[in-house]
């Protein structure tokens, strides 16, 4: 028999640790190759991870609530025969004693390589979520210098730089550079963690502590609405050909690709169409500078069975087809409704829809996550008489009709680009063609 160090596998660019939520095993249980093991949270996603060979959990080094680093070993497994990676008294060491295949050595060294040497400036390495705290609290070199940082290698970990930022009021002033004060952008500073409110309670009342993913949620909300200046727009559109063309392709779909065919490709269709014709709308903001995405990535709102919300994303939507896109959605959905989705499935969105709708709501003003500028709300579509022009004159004619907000951030998005960003949803989406393919 041989030990075998289960790792915590690399999660996706920038993530470099999670929190143990719930072992699915005990000590001392036979598992197979496969078989998910654990539950683990980043500040992104949950997710499990699976066992890469068969054998007894005889040791978990990491438990429930316990942080581990990707890499780390959070758990030792007897498996046959004399190979594996034997564990030796050091079991906090975060690669096997023994290598397994260069395959697998690739797929933890490489993207933990890449996550770690994210440059900040200088001789600073920081992940893409400490860089972005750094810059989002105008933290100086100097500053960042004088963190001690307790993740892999001495490197600065998300919370190394909360506690810092919580703590920097009482701290002896920095003294920066004149050079680098002059050149340092406004930025404007956004909290990290949301107000705490004190509400008495009477006789009868029921406290529920929030959970971890609802407090990720408010915390994100509350720094959304103090950076962005939010700024709404509504128009009313007539979907009566796409849902003509959806019921008409719908059945014909499903049996050909095994998919279900839903409002929502169309919808994203229309969206990436009118950013390619408003590409102003697909930016950030970074200091007092604009940066223009090359990729439109499309996140997804999406509710979770147990009422917590998740934005999973369609990278590169621009070079989806309508199946493609259909596809695509399906799966996010599907992963995220049942805790499969991994921690890059929700990063890198560049612009954002929200299906209002769903919930039999026609109209909403959801808030634009950051570092985005605009998310779009889809209502409900509701048969309605509408007055129709033809050649002959008006017409009351029962149609579909559909509220959409577009909600965007004021600092870069006037009304005139926001409004005619919508239109150009409007238009495509009204004007939709009852011969397109899918």
């Amino acid at each position: 028999m041989a030990e075998y160090k289960l790792l915590l596998p690399s999660m996706g660019e920038g993530v470099m640790e999670a929190t143990i939520i719930t072992w699915l095993f005990n000590e001392g249980d036979n598992v197979k190759e496969d078989d998910s093991v654990v539950e683990i949270a980043t500040d992104k996603v949950d997710s499990d991870v699976p066992t890469p060979v068969s054998g007894k959990i005889v040791k978990i080094l990491k438990q429930k609530d316990e942080v581990a680093k990707v890499g780390e070993a959070i758990a030792i497994l007897e498996i046959e025969g004399e190979g594996g990676n034997t564990a030796s008294e050091e079991v906090k060491t975060e690669a096997p004693a023994a290598a397994p295949d260069t395959e697998t050595l690739k797929t933890i060294e490489e993207p933990l390589q890449a996550a770690a040497n994210v440059e900040f400036s200088g001789d600073i390495y920081l992940s893409p979520l400490v860089k972005s705290i750094a810059q989002q609290e105008n933290i100086s070199e100097t500053e960042l210098k004088s963190i001690k940082g307790s993740g892999l290698e001495g490197r600065i970990t998300k919370e190394d730089i909360l506690a810092y930022v919580s703590n920097r009021g009482n701290q002896p002033a920095q003294q920066a550079a004149p050079a680098q004060q002059a050149a340092a952008p406004a930025v404007v500073k956004a909290p990290v963690s949301t107000p705490v409110s004190t509400v008495s309670t009477a006789a009868g009342d029921e406290i529920i502590p929030m959970d971890r993913m609802r407090k990720i949620i408010a915390e994100n909300m509350v720094k959304a609405k103090h950076i962005a200046p939010h700024v709404t727009s509504f128009i009313e559109t007539d979907v009566t050909n796409v849902v003509k063309w959806r019921n008409k392709h719908k059945d014909i779909f499903e049996k050909r690709e095994g998919e279900k065919l839903t409002f929502m490709p169309i919808f994203v269709k229309a969206i990436v169409k009118a950013i390619q014709d408003f590409p102003m709308i697909n930016v950030s903001i970074s200091g007092e500078n604009i940066i223009k995405k090359k990729n439109i990535n499309i996140g997804m709102a999406t509710a979770l069975p147990d009422g917590n919300l998740i934005v999973p994303v369609i990278k590169n939507a621009d070079q989806l087809s309508l199946s493609g896109l259909a596809k695509a959605i399906n799966d996010l959905a599907y992963r995220a409704r049942n805790k499969k989705l991994r921690p890059e499935d929700t990063q890198g969105a560049t612009y954002t829809i929200s299906n209002v709708g769903s919930f039999g709501n026609l109209m909403g003003t959801p808030i634009i996550p950051q570092p985005q500028v605009a998310i779009l709300a889809i209502g409900a579509i509701v048969k309605k008489p509408a007055v129709l022009e033809t050649k002959d004159g008006d017409v009351i004619a029962i149609r579909q009709l559909m509220f959409m907000s577009h909600s965007y951030d004021h600092r870069v998005v006037d009304g005139s680009l926001g409004g005619m960003m919508l239109k150009h949803v409007h238009d495509y989406l009204q004007n939709w063609d009852l011969n397109t393919e899918i």
